[in-house]
């Protein structure tokens, strides 16, 4: 389903654009951190909390910080197997209401929680609780209300284009090239046949 944009989208999109890329190469870090733990755990006999801590650490941030850019690109997986077969308007009625009843009521009650949770993981210190672990535990649990606040402003946007598609009669631009590209062919084929009958 094409969506138009609204100015909401492209103010918000193209930064959540930016931080999915950027968050994409912390795959490629990741598994360079798992090649280097198994080669020091297997060749060397020698293996090491801190990799290991590293490792989910590294997850965790990719994928919250990649929630948004999935929603933004309609690169999430869906459940519903039947919604691709749906027509575009009832597509569109159950973006909306999928989005106002179950997103968004969802990303609030993470973020109402997520943020006390961060405040006392940092106002204690908190640490690993291993051996050699990483210190600063805020730090990643701080990636899931940061995760969910760009989730929040992709689900808006994805809101407000569902919005514009369903009652402003917004077309998107895919939709408006293929018309003028149809416009266009059609006062082509009207001026070859006037021509073809002057020439008559």
């Amino acid at each position: 389903m094409q969506l138009p944009a609204t100015r909401f989208s492209r103010l918000v999109d193209p930064w959540l654009e930016r931080i999915g890329q950027w968050a994409s190469w912390l795959w490629m870090l990741l598994l360079a951190v798992i090649v280097v733990n198994v080669v020091l755990r297997y060749v060397f006999g020698e293996g090491r909390i801190e990799f290991e801590e590293v490792q989910w650490h590294l997850y965790a941030t990719g994928f919250l910080l990649g929630l948004g850019y999935a929603l933004k690109a309609d690169a999430h997986i869906r459940v519903d197997v039947l919604h691709e077969r749906f027509p575009p308007t009832l597509a569109a009625w159950v973006e909306l209401y999928g989005i106002l009843l179950l997103l968004l009521p969802f990303i609030v009650v993470v973020l109402v929680f997520s943020v006390p949770f961060v405040r006392a993981s940092f106002a204690f210190g908190e640490v690993s609780s291993s051996p050699g672990g990483l210190p600063y535990r805020w730090a990643i649990k701080a990636m899931l209300p940061l995760g969910f606040l760009l989730l929040l402003l992709a689900a808006l946007s994805r809101l407000s284009r569902v919005w514009a598609w369903l009652f402003l009669g917004a077309v998107s631009a895919a939709e408006q090239g293929a018309a003028e590209e149809a416009t266009a062919e059609e006062g082509v084929a009207e001026r070859e046949s006037g021509a073809g009958r002057v020439t008559q």
